[in-house]
């Protein structure tokens, strides 16, 4: 519950990951609008990108493969188009395995904190959260599902101030969304690796086109 919070002090609620775009260009600006946003961006980027990556650091970690995760790592970065999406993701990833550690003694996530120092790897949030929940003896199910909520939590809180929407509306949007998490797991545990990597058009250029918003709430 502690991690999952969208006010666990990573940096995230600085970053919308297009969805400010949107808001710009008066597509979303209700909670109609914003569930509609949300469901799009997990049935056709989340699942494919963060959530096929935990699936792949909890396969690894079984086989002790860590070489994958570090080659997962490069794969999941130069998949980021956008210059902003793919730094803030680094900025995210560096402040989650600080605060982690200090809560929690995981040895794995000091290697790859130390990787990211030593420039050998880039850093990644999805990958830090499944290395964190592995360690923890969270199933691969949580694993997938945890991270689902928490990045919609801080997604509905950042339009909470963005749009504005209100913040019964934001609960009630979070419990809808939510109904469907463990059917987009389902989801996630089916898809061939060829799939990895793969984004809906449409937010993947709101994204690139948030760099050139002329007022702007968030980094990303």
């Amino acid at each position: 519950m502690q991690i999952c919070d969208s006010n666990f002090p990573i940096g995230s609620f600085n970053h919308s990951y297009g969805m400010e775009t949107y808001l710009r260009d008066n597509k979303i600006k209700d909670r109609s609008t914003l569930k509609e946003w949300l469901r799009v961006f997990l049935k056709n980027v989340f699942i494919y990108n963060d959530g096929l990556a935990i699936r792949i650091v909890y396969e690894s970690l079984r086989k002790m493969d860590l070489d994958r995760i570090w080659q997962l790592d490069r794969e999941i970065t130069v998949s980021s188009v956008a210059v902003e999406t793919r730094n803030g993701g680094k900025l995210v990833a560096s402040r989650m395995i600080e605060l982690f550690l200090q809560l929690y003694d995981v040895e794995l996530l000091k290697d790859y904190g130390e990787k990211i120092k030593n420039k050998e790897v880039f850093g990644h949030p999805a990958i830090v959260f499944a290395i964190a929940m592995y360690s923890l003896d969270f199933s691969e199910r949580e694993g997938i599902v945890y991270h689902m909520y928490s990045t919609v939590y801080t997604l509905i809180q950042n339009a909470v101030r963005g749009i504005p929407l209100g913040q019964k509306d934001g609960q009630l949007l979070l419990k809808e969304i939510s109904e469907g998490f463990n059917g987009l797991y389902d989801k996630t545990k089916k898809l061939d690796y060829d799939l990895f990597g793969a984004c809906s058009p449409g937010i993947e250029l709101s994204q690139i086109n948030h760099e050139v918003l002329d007022f702007r709430l968030f980094m990303s």
